[in-house]
């Protein structure tokens, strides 16, 4: 295996005060509990050659679904380890604790998700469609003009809700240990051993990253959904939804092409992403750099270029 050129398949995602890794074989969590100490737990990552995982385009969709469920999984256990939910609950807490008992975590992790899900969609396909749509009754505008204003509408949106969020001091931590996340997988790659000093010098930006992800989810989802009517925004929005996973598994293919090529081509279409990372990554400490390594260690294979990108 040539080390210069390897990429590996070990992705991340940066928690409360913690780091996740995904590994071919094992997935860790890595938490900075309140008392100092790093606290690691690893799972099976589960079979990764089932056809739906492997198959073009339809990967791109069942690999979004379980990395946003898992995701979501290990940011709420992240929470509760970094000693977020220690504050007393309040009258309203106490009554769903009572009404729900045991499944109080599930069912406000779901309804969270719910939530989470729902916005995303008013902001990105429902408010830009309608804009758009209101704009077009003032002014004449061809359908394939409509998708542009609609697409630059989603982008600046995205950037707006990334710049804000940015401020949030809680969300800055979240970035650093996303910069520790990236810059661990960076020294991996290139063959140093993980220690703070080797991974501190590496860069923060990766193309391989989520946030890449999403900016070419947007760029393509102009491309799919100009085919869409504008006879109805109600109509657009639905067929909109509709065809989330054909953007999807366009999006993932593209990613994946640029992930295992450094040609022209890739450099092009990974910059946008690199420069959108200097909103979601922040440079880490030493000891965010530490929680990062700790959550790498163990899911790194033990046979050498099993986890080969």
């Amino acid at each position: 295996m040539n080390q210069k050129n390897f990429k590996t398949s070990i992705g991340g995602q940066a928690l409360i005060e913690g780091v996740m890794m995904r590994g071919p074989a094992l997935s860790a969590m890595a938490v900075r509990l309140p008392n100092g100490e790093i606290e690691v737990e690893t799972w099976e990552t589960g079979s990764t050659k089932k056809w739906y995982k492997k198959t073009p385009f339809i990967r791109g969709v069942f690999n979004l679904v379980d990395s946003l469920l898992f995701g979501y999984k290990c940011l709420m256990r992240s929470a509760s380890k970094a000693g977020l939910e220690e504050e007393q609950p309040s009258k309203f807490e106490q009554w769903l604790a009572k009404k729900l008992g045991k499944n109080l975590t599930t069912v406000v992790s779901a309804f969270a998700l719910v939530m989470g899900v729902g916005l995303a969609l008013l902001l990105f396909a429902a408010l830009p469609a309608l804009l758009v749509s209101l704009l077009g009754k003032l002014v004449e505008i061809s359908p394939m003009g409509k998708s542009l204003l609609e697409g630059l509408c989603k982008i600046s949106v995205f950037l707006a809700y990334l710049a804000l969020v940015s401020r949030l001091p809680d969300i800055r931590r979240v970035f650093e240990y996303h910069g520790a996340e990236h810059k661990t997988i960076a020294c991996y790659e290139a063959g140093q051993e993980l220690t703070v000093e080797n991974v501190r010098v590496h860069s923060r930006f990766h193309p391989r990253c989520g946030t890449s992800f999403l900016l070419i989810v947007l760029v393509i989802s102009i491309l799919v959904f100009s085919v869409v009517s504008w006879e109805s925004v109600l109509l657009r929005v639905v067929l909109k939804i509709a065809l989330l996973p054909v953007v999807v598994g366009i999006s993932y293919e593209i990613i994946k092409y640029a992930g295992r090529h450094d040609n022209l081509l890739t450099r092009v279409v990974s910059a946008p992403g690199l420069w959108l990372q200097r909103l979601t990554t922040n440079e880490p400490n030493d000891s965010q750099i530490e929680v990062a390594i700790a959550s790498m260690l163990p899911v790194i294979p033990v046979e050498k270029g099993a986890d080969q990108w």
